[in-house]
């Protein structure tokens, strides 16, 4: 297994790195919270001008052609600098799910707008009264070509910004994988808070009608691509969390350099350095798993152990670099106007979303104990 980056992906990263690094700053997030605005609206246009957002989109509808990976560096930027854009909802979930599954009328409709930055879809894949986001609990009855749906959906994200909402409800014996627009007659929508701040929506449908052109799969291959999506929709939070993780440790260690103690930066203390040295372990070890994973899910191998792996290292691995982070830093990692609080809340999101360690770790010995 050959993880060296080709040299237009080594430029994809830098390209990445260099123009996050420019627009999401500590200023532009503090603007954002002091008008009680999430979205970075100046990110997502900076990301669009650049051709990042059509990374993974087929040339034919404005993209690049490239595929998963590139998507995995361009997450793992957006978490080093936790900007605040619909990235794993709307380049990853929705307009893979559109690629993968969706006609060619669906594909024209939706690729070209996501690509230019015109066109925002999120998705809609956790159910109060489920823990498999593959087997959602809502329920779709058919209704001529189209489908009536019902259920109640939870932390839905950039609701306020997306066009469309992607989502699975059960289909006779298998799921059905569709569009919805948010503002249909049927739906509700409460407003939600995440743990880390962000506006989240809890929506309630009740015999909302999906027409048939907004239905990208049904039965046995809709239960498929529902899979597809939540797979993906993993790995993208498991980059994001790498992401985050690596951006905490810089900052951690570029304070440990500057703060003094006795007259000495605390990046000389032992104790500290041997913190700092377990997270970096730890932060390898979340790039390494979930950069396997990536690759085999993108080379059409078997991954539902590596993605578990992934997901328990985004999860364990994360939690212990912020907490590491935090206990450095003192007193000031819990200061508001610090921006190591943004990376600590953000973390602790990804660590529960779609399973925290435990349940990664139930997963493997599930497929252990099958095996053997």
């Amino acid at each position: 297994m050959d993880f060296s980056f080709s040299e237009e992906q080594q430029e994809i990263r830098g390209t990445l790195k260099k123009l996050l690094a420019e627009v999401v700053t500590d200023t532009e997030l503090k603007g954002l919270a002091k008008e009680g605005r999430w979205f970075c609206e100046k990110a997502w246009k900076a990301l669009a001008d650049a051709g990042m957002l059509g990374l993974a989109i087929p040339e034919a509808h404005g993209g690049a052609g490239m595929g998963l990976m590139e998507l995995v560096l361009l997450l793992q930027q957006v978490g080093r600098t936790v900007a605040p854009i619909p990235a794993v909802w709307s380049l990853l979930a929705a307009a893979r799910a559109i690629e993968a599954s969706g006609s060619e009328a669906q594909q024209a409709a939706y690729l070209p707008g996501i690509a230019g930055g015109e066109t925002i879809l999120t998705a809609a894949l956790v159910n109060y009264d489920t823990t498999d986001a593959k087997r959602p609990t809502a329920v779709a009855r058919p209704e001529g070509d189209g489908l009536r749906i019902s259920g109640t959906f939870t932390n839905v994200a950039y609701l306020a910004q997306a066009s469309k909402v992607l989502l699975g409800a059960r289909d006779g014996e298998g799921y059905a994988l569709v569009l919805l627009d948010p503002k249909a007659a049927g739906v509700t929508a409460n407003a939600q808070v995440g743990t880390n701040g962000e506006p989240l929506t809890e929506l309630v449908l009740a015999d909302v009608l999906v027409p048939a052109a907004d239905v990208l799969a049904r039965g046995a291959a809709g239960a498929a691509a529902l899979g597809r999506v939540v797979d993906e929709t993993v790995l993208g939070f498991c980059a994001l969390a790498h992401g985050v993780s690596d951006g905490a440790l810089l900052m951690t260690a570029n304070f440990a350099k500057e703060r003094k103690q006795f007259g000495v930066a605390i990046g000389t203390f032992q104790g500290v350095t041997q913190r700092l040295g377990d997270a970096y372990i730890d932060v390898d070890a979340m790039k390494v798993t979930v950069l396997q994973a990536a690759w085999r899910m993108a080379a059409g191998l078997p991954y539902a152990n590596e993605l578990a792996v992934a997901k328990f290292w985004a999860a364990e691995g994360g939690a212990r670099v912020v907490a590491a982070a935090q206990h450095i830093h003192g007193g000031m990692g819990f200061d508001r106007d610090y921006p190591l609080h943004r990376y600590f809340l953000t973390s602790k999101l990804l660590e529960f979303t779609f399973g925290g360690a435990e349940s990664q770790l139930a997963t493997l010995g599930r497929s252990i104990a099958a095996h053997a």
